[in-house]
């Protein structure tokens, strides 16, 4: 039998109290990790430095007990690994070489570098082996649509104007781009799966912004693709999928065919609860900044999400990522409200 509470919501069921992890979970509301942050000269040397990740990986475990840690990483080492030019500026976010016009498709690799992630692999083993048993390990990546979204304007958008210009104008190039993320998706996912991790999560951080039929194209289709090809594979792998602010969330769940679907803040959960198949798991939704503001506002963000998800499998978890400006003991006293919700 499963003893992994996270896993075994995964599996389908419901437990009582549901496990928690939150988003972000490792980062900057933490003492701890800004002093561990200080000792890396850049964002990138930190994700590729193994004592320093995995440590980065198993603060929040260590201080409040998750029922599951995330490995500490970007979504945007795999472009890395495709030979795109990556740099992360101190307030202004990743920067990389933009993929302007179809011609700058020659300066990638058609496959991921296995030597440049390899770091990252040994930061899954390390978090492995210091994980106590009841504690699973997530690892994760970016979903092709929202890395090619940053492939291609070379930084973080609020609208993605220029890679839906792209997708638009150039499709069977955006295709290809597609294509080749697609393949190295699953073969990273599947390497970090053979170091250790227990799960994995795909992150479609910027599926919300597309039309329906596009949406379908870029997000739904792919996603099919990468799993599919993870579970060719590791045909019992858990997976779960975070289309953030998608219209389209019960034929995303359906035809990816995942463990869990990650509900972002907007999300209703009472309508969730009705909307997705009973064994499915939830994952979600506080609203971040619900986390920051403390008092009632979390107190009762928490009483609706219980309420709404008892009796089905569930994963508690923020809407989005934590934010740096959260205070500790707001954190504190979710784990308590979330911990000492009734035995079923």
């Amino acid at each position: 039998m499963e003893t992994k509470p996270f896993l075994r919501a995964l599996a389908g069921q419901a437990c009582s109290p549901p496990p928690i992890w939150l988003m972000r979970q490792a980062g900057r509301y933490l003492p701890e990790y800004q002093s561990l942050r200080a000792k890396a000269s850049s964002f990138l040397e930190f994700c590729y430095t193994p004592v320093l990740a995995a440590e980065a990986t198993l603060q929040p475990v260590r201080r409040f007990g998750f029922d599951a840690a995330i490995l500490f990483s970007d979504i945007l080492v795999i472009p890395d690994a495709l030979g795109q030019k990556l740099t992360f500026e101190t307030s202004g976010g990743p920067r990389l070489d933009p993929i302007a016009t179809p011609r700058d498709f020659g300066r990638l690799k058609t496959e991921i570098d296995r030597r440049r992630l390899s770091p990252i692999l040994e930061t899954v083993s390390q978090v492995k082996a210091n994980l106590p048993a009841e504690i699973a390990l997530i690892g994760f990546c970016g979903a092709p649509w929202t890395v090619a979204c940053y492939m291609i304007a070379g930084r973080s958008s609020p609208d993605q104007t220029q890679t839906r210009l792209f997708a638009y104008r150039e499709r069977e190039a955006f295709q290809q781009l597609i294509g080749v993320l697609v393949d190295a998706s699953a073969e990273y996912l599947s390497a970090q799966i053979e170091a250790g991790a227990d799960a994995v999560q795909i992150f479609d951080t910027w599926a919300g912004i597309l039309p329906a039929a596009e949406f379908e194209r870029w997000c739904i289709d792919p996603i099919v693709a990468l799993i599919a090809r993870l579970r060719l594979r590791h045909k019992n792998a858990r997976i779960v999928g975070f289309p953030k602010s998608s219209h389209k969330l019960g034929e995303y769940a359906a035809r990816a065919k995942i463990d869990a679907v990650g509900l972002d803040s907007s999300v209703d959960p009472y309508w969730a609860r009705k909307s997705f198949d009973s064994n499915l798991a939830l994952q979600g939704n506080l609203d971040p900044l619900a986390l920051m503001a403390g008092g009632e506002a979390l107190e009762s963000g928490v009483r609706t999400i219980l309420s709404a998800f008892k009796g089905r499998p569930h994963i508690f978890n923020l809407g989005h990522g934590i934010l740096p400006q959260t205070p500790i003991s707001h954190v504190e006293r979710l784990l308590e409200l979330v911990r000492k919700a009734p035995i079923q």
